[in-house]
């Protein structure tokens, strides 16, 4: 067997299951607040900037636009957030927070930083400023890749 094709030298495989595992964390806290990881992905990328076209979301994200609309309609059906044609451009979408959706902000703050940072900090030899450069690191792996 070639070295290079076993589980344990795959980099991927951790970046993986470390991915999985960290969202697989999150899911208690979402389900309190009503919400999927992508979701949550999507209210802080407007919680940073409200009113934003789909496609500038979906770059942040760096996702396909035909992947983040159904996931805009799912979230604009619960009341989260809102879609609009643009004024200038007919073409665009523009995707707006509800009040709903502005009120989630402070619920995410007060459950999730707080929630994780039990997880990953108090079982664990690491610390803060370690996950800082381990997301440096994936950074540019990330910037490499894209």
């Amino acid at each position: 067997m070639h070295a290079e094709l076993q589980l344990d030298n795959q980099v991927c495989f951790r970046l993986y299951t470390a991915s999985r595992l960290v969202i697989q964390a999150y899911a208690p806290m979402f389900n309190r607040l009503g919400i999927t990881y992508p979701q949550y992905l999507v209210l802080m990328v407007l919680w940073e900037k409200d009113g934003q076209p789909v496609n500038d979301i979906a770059h942040r994200l760096m996702l396909e636009t035909n992947t983040v609309t159904p996931l805009l309609q799912r979230m604009e059906k619960q009341g989260i957030l809102e879609r609009k044609r643009g004024e200038q451009d007919k073409r665009q979408q523009i995707v707006s927070l509800t009040e709903k959706g502005k009120a989630l902000e402070q619920e995410a703050f007060d459950t999730i930083p707080e929630g994780m940072g039990k997880r990953l900090l108090d079982p664990c030899p690491l610390h803060m400023e370690d996950y800082k450069q381990l997301a440096a690191e994936l950074d540019d792996i990330i910037n490499t890749l894209k």
